[in-house]
């Protein structure tokens, strides 16, 4: 039996713009998101086996530990896209990033499980492989396996390395509160916004090492915002936060020292990272 600890790094989406909805009913992005120092981590044990079997286990109730699971999704790949046969996987997720946060928990151990079975089979495939095999299956699993702060394009696959920039970050999430992907998308469609490229200014300011405070900016909040009185609170109470993603977690670049609630979920003393899905 051989087994593995990787530790799975949550991203924050500095800047989100949405460029266009495309034909396959995906939405074009620029974004520029950062990974920061919140972690899931997967435990992994490979064996030999008389075929392939996948069993996922884990810390949360609020996920399925089944072929719905995106770590389970990523295992098979991987296991096709190698050509390996005759193994037995024990997958455990030990969940600390909030569930539909808007932070890529979900992304991020599934980008995790690849990179460690990777490791665990003696790297038979290249990075630009493990590349491929993330962008079949999500649009931040890139992000999470390249690690640091990244432009990114396309659905988001399409990855690009930035200075990391030295922020300490609080994240404040609505604990009753998650917002899909789709949801956000499909309120953005109907109200769209003119371009106001935040992420080509803040990658200016990264790169010049300047503030990024006033330049974060997201269309998908602003699609979603009104119809949450949970996040109006967050935005009333701390004027500068943003949300992350599709939400619903906002997030500020410095300590928060705002109290919020039971019913709000309050993450403190985080930095920026400048790496991504790595072994413990």
């Amino acid at each position: 039996m051989k087994n593995i600890r990787v530790k799975c790094p949550a991203k924050l989406n500095l800047t989100l713009e949405v460029v266009n909805r495309r034909e396959d009913g995906f939405h074009n992005i620029k974004s520029i998101m950062q990974l920061i120092s919140l972690y899931d981590f997967l435990d992994i044990k490979v064996e030999k086996s008389s075929q392939n079997e996948i069993i996922l286990d884990g810390t949360s109730k609020e996920i399925p530990y089944n072929e719905k699971n995106l770590v389970y999704k990523a295992a098979k790949l991987f296991l096709d896209e190698a050509f390996i046969d005759g193994f037995k996987l024990d997958i455990f997720i030990e969940k600390n990033i909030p569930i539909a946060a808007g932070l890529a928990g979900g992304s991020t151990d599934a980008a995790g499980t690849i990179w460690g079975l990777n490791k665990l089979f003696g790297e038979p495939l290249s990075r630009e492989k493990l590349h491929e095999i993330c962008a079949k299956l999500g649009s931040d699993l890139n992000v999470c396996l390249e690690g640091g702060c990244l432009l990114t394009s396309s659905r988001g696959e399409k990855v690009n390395k930035l200075p990391v920039a030295n922020y300490f970050v609080t994240l404040i999430k609505p604990k009753y509160l998650g917002i899909s992907a789709g949801e956000a998308y499909t309120k953005y469609d109907k109200k769209p916004r003119e371009d106001k490229d935040y992420t080509g200014k803040m990658v200016t300011a990264l790169n010049k090492g300047e503030d990024i405070k006033k330049l974060l900016y997201n269309d998908l909040e602003y699609a979603v915002y009104d119809d949450y009185e949970e996040l109006q609170k967050i935005r009333q109470k701390l004027p500068n936060s943003i949300m992350s993603g599709s939400g619903s977690t906002y997030f500020v670049l410095d300590d928060c020292a705002v109290d919020f609630g039971d019913s709000y979920q309050v993450i403190k003393g985080l930095k920026f990272i400048e790496t991504g899905v790595e072994e413990v």
